[in-house]
């Protein structure tokens, strides 16, 4: 389970453009669960993945993974337990080395190194088979630097290299955003596939609000902050495109829109 208690987020503290974005924030999240977030530009939903991987502090308040507060701890010992895919396909690879050697690098994810190889010979054929359920063409370029595959080649490697070590969350920032329509389609099945068959507790980022109703088993809204819709079981099943669309609008002339 994750759990986020009394979370105050300020920024520019101090100054005159003092802003708070969470204000005695709380969250849980189940395990196993797969969580769909929307919400305006400046809700806080890409702040919110930040301060659970630990790209940003928390003013006050904790995070607890399981029982264990992950608070102060650093982002590079949340990422051993976290798999993470952003919305720029450049972030989640290394354009400079070849497949092979990106997904040994995820492979050993959170392992302490040695004099050894980097490359594991014999996991090849383990990689390409996971690579050829892509249907992408991947598996018979293991030795193809990465920077000359296209966007949707490179986010789809990504994703499969955020979840190949075991983690206990995989965080999707938008990490369709920057696809064509066909392949962010492809993304989203492997992303299905992925949560379901490793049973891996996901928060997805998204503006794409259909994949937010038919995707996941629960979605909530934000909006300053705060979480203005929440919906899972059964009333996230029934709920459609049109129902956010409507809190949308309601929030929209709230705002003076």
């Amino acid at each position: 389970m994750l759990e986020l208690k009394h979370v105050d987020k300020y920024y520019n503290s101090g100054t005159v453009n003092e802003l708070c974005l969470f204000q005695d924030f709380c969250l849980q999240v189940e395990e196993g669960a797969f969580v769909s977030v929307v919400g305006s530009n400046g809700s806080g939903k890409t702040s919110l993945l930040n301060l659970i991987c630990g790209s940003i502090d928390v003013d006050t308040g904790s995070i607890l993974i399981n029982g264990t507060d992950i608070t102060k701890k650093k982002d590079f010992y949340r990422h051993r337990r976290i798999g993470r895919v952003f919305q720029d396909p450049a972030k989640g690879t290394c354009p400079s080395m070849t497949i092979l050697e990106n997904m040994s690098i995820a492979d050993n994810k959170g392992r302490g190194y040695g004099l050894r190889r980097g490359c594991n010979r014999h996991k090849i054929a383990e990689y390409q088979e996971l690579l050829q359920r892509l249907n992408l063409g991947l598996e018979d370029k293991m030795h193809t630097k990465v920077g000359s595959l296209s966007g949707g080649q490179r986010q789809t490697l990504a994703l499969v290299m955020a979840s190949l070590p075991p983690i206990e969350f995989l965080i999707l920032d938008e990490h369709t955003a920057a696809l064509d329509p066909k392949t962010a389609e492809l993304v989203m099945e492997l992303t299905d596939r992925i949560v379901k068959e490793k049973k891996v507790t996901t928060i997805m980022v998204t503006h794409n609000l259909r994949y937010a109703v038919e995707y996941g088993n629960r979605l909530l809204m934000m909006h300053q902050g705060k979480v203005i819709m929440d919906k899972g079981g059964e009333d996230k099943q029934s709920l459609k495109v049109e129902d956010i669309l409507s809190t949308f609008n309601e929030i929209s002339i709230e705002c003076g829109n």
